[in-house]
Order: C-alpha cells, then sequence, then structure tokens
C-alpha cells in the first residue's frame, strides 16, 4: 500500500483573522455577488494571487521558456475576459477581486437578467436550470470565458426559459397607496360627566 495523499486546501486563508478593514469588505462583497460563505471569496483570491505571482516571476525572466509562458498566461486571460489584446504583463499585477468575481457564473447569470438577484441566480445554477451551450453547469464559482458567455441560457426542459415565469418576473410594487382609516373611538361618559349634566 501507497501512502495515504495528504488532503490540502486549494485556497489561501487570510494571515490575520482579525483585520477589521478586511471584515467590512468581505461583507461588502458577500452581499453585492451574493456568496455563500467567505470561503468563496478566499478561493477567487487565491486564483487572483495565482495569476498576478505568476505575472511577477516571468517578468524579471528573459528565457525562450519564459516568453512562451508569458503569451500562455496573457491568452488565458484574455480568454476569460479579464484583459484586452494590448495588455500586457503589467497590466496583470493592476487586476483585483472584484474583476475575478465578475466573470463568476453566477454574476453573468443575474448581468444577463436571466434572474431578479444574484441570489437567484445561484438558486438557478445549483438546481441546474442553466446551461452554457450545450453542457448543463451546476457551479456557480464557475469562470466564463470571453466566447461561452453568449451561449448562456436556461436548459429546454426548465420551465424557467419562459420569461413570465413567476420566478422571473419582477414585482414591482404598486403605485396606488391604500388609507387606513383608523376606527373611531367613542368615549363612555363617566358617572360624574352624567351627574353633572342631570343637576
Amino acid at each position: 500500500m501507497g501512502d495515504i495523499k495528504k488532503i490540502t486546501n486549494k485556497y489561501s486563508t487570510p494571515r490575520h483573522p482579525w483585520e477589521r478593514a478586511r471584515i467590512e469588505e468581505e461583507k461588502k462583497v458577500l452581499l453585492e455577488y451574493g456568496l455563500k460563505n467567505k470561503t468563496e471569496i478566499w478561493k477567487m483570491n487565491s486564483v487572483l494571487k495565482e495569476f498576478t505571482g505568476q505575472a511577477k516571476k516571468l517578468i524579471a525572466l528573459r528565457t525562450d521558456q519564459a516568453n512562451k509562458e508569458k503569451q500562455l498566461l496573457l491568452q488565458k486571460l484574455q480568454k476569460l475576459d479579464l484583459m484586452t489584446d494590448k495588455a500586457g504583463l503589467d497590466d496583470v499585477l493592476t487586476l483585483n477581486l472584484r474583476d475575478v468575481l465578475e466573470r463568476r457564473l453566477q454574476t453573468l447569470v443575474f448581468r444577463k437578467n436571466l434572474a431578479r438577484s444574484v441570489r437567484q441566480a445561484r438558486q438557478f445554477i445549483i438546481h441546474e436550470h442553466i446551461k452554457i451551450g450545450d453542457r448543463i453547469v451546476s457551479s456557480p464559482a464557475y469562470l466564463v470565458s470571453e466566447g461561452e458567455e453568449a451561449g448562456i441560457s436556461f436548459t429546454p426542459k426548465s420551465k424557467l426559459s419562459n420569461a413570465d415565469h413567476p420566478m422571473r418576473v419582477e414585482k414591482k410594487p404598486s403605485k396606488e397607496k391604500i388609507e387606513v382609516k383608523k376606527p373611531e373611538v367613542k368615549k363612555e361618559k363617566t358617572q360624574k360627566e352624567q351627574h353633572g349634566k342631570k343637576e
């Protein structure tokens, strides 16, 4: 028997867990992008660090192998629509967390008006109502490439493909104001008032 494989995390957690500014920013990101928990933020941060870390190493190198890796990295980022065709390695270092989050399937489903909210977009994806091209994708964190973006839609069997479906139609508050009349409370005459009138 071989050695038991050591399971390691595919993401790195913050070095200082109790930073007030970072915690406040993470709360905003959680609400804005409808994420389940902070682990999803850390996973996307690790993806970003992988790109920027690779760019930092390749900037200093001048070998043929380094040039090939530079081209491959830039092509990958262009494919994910994170960089333009004219961008260089220095531009990779300017990427931030929100740039990566904008390429998640959950965010793009909401941006394409296929869901009323980011949370609802997550629900549709997990319940396998969303497809990219011909395949169903049930991972909200899937990073969508530029070529795949146009193929995001509902699965043919899904009832949500109908734009008039109750789960897709936006609920608008009624403009008519309903006036609630308060019932008039009749004051009962006290015994003193009744005796006073008789006298």
